[in-house]
């Protein structure tokens, strides 16, 4: 794997993954996320791993999709476990990831929720 800006604080993982999205680095994507990270996309499905992810980005990049920063929310931390969120533009629904931080001080993602929409009462 290729050396990549490391996240240094949970948050950081989100622009990193806005930049690597937009330059179309499925395998830059990939690398946020632990080896066995388990990622709920697409909707209805898990992505399991890290391989399977970069996997999956390569596919939803060929699109040439445009990713926007999106304010966090604040961050909960408890010890090496963080929550990170962030509040889709249109208002509706909610992202949130679980992330860990790695023996060399950098974070990574543990499980990712990218889309989740309530259900209409």
């Amino acid at each position: 794997m290729s050396e990549y800006e490391k996240a240094m604080r949970p948050e950081d993982i989100t622009r990193l993954f806005v930049e690597r999205s937009n330059a179309g680095d499925a395998a830059g994507v990939a690398a946020l996320y632990e080896e066995d990270a388990v990622l709920a996309y697409p909707p209805g499905k898990l992505t399991e791993g890290r391989e399977a992810i970069r996997a999956l980005w390569e596919k939803v990049l060929a699109n040439g999709p445009r990713f926007e920063p999106e304010q966090p929310l604040p961050t909960l931390v408890s010890g090496d476990i963080a929550l990170t969120s962030t509040p889709p533009r249109d208002g509706t629904g909610a992202r949130a990831q679980v992330v860990r931080r790695q023996p060399d001080g950098s974070w990574l993602r543990l499980l990712d929720q990218p889309e989740f929409t309530p259900p209409a009462r």
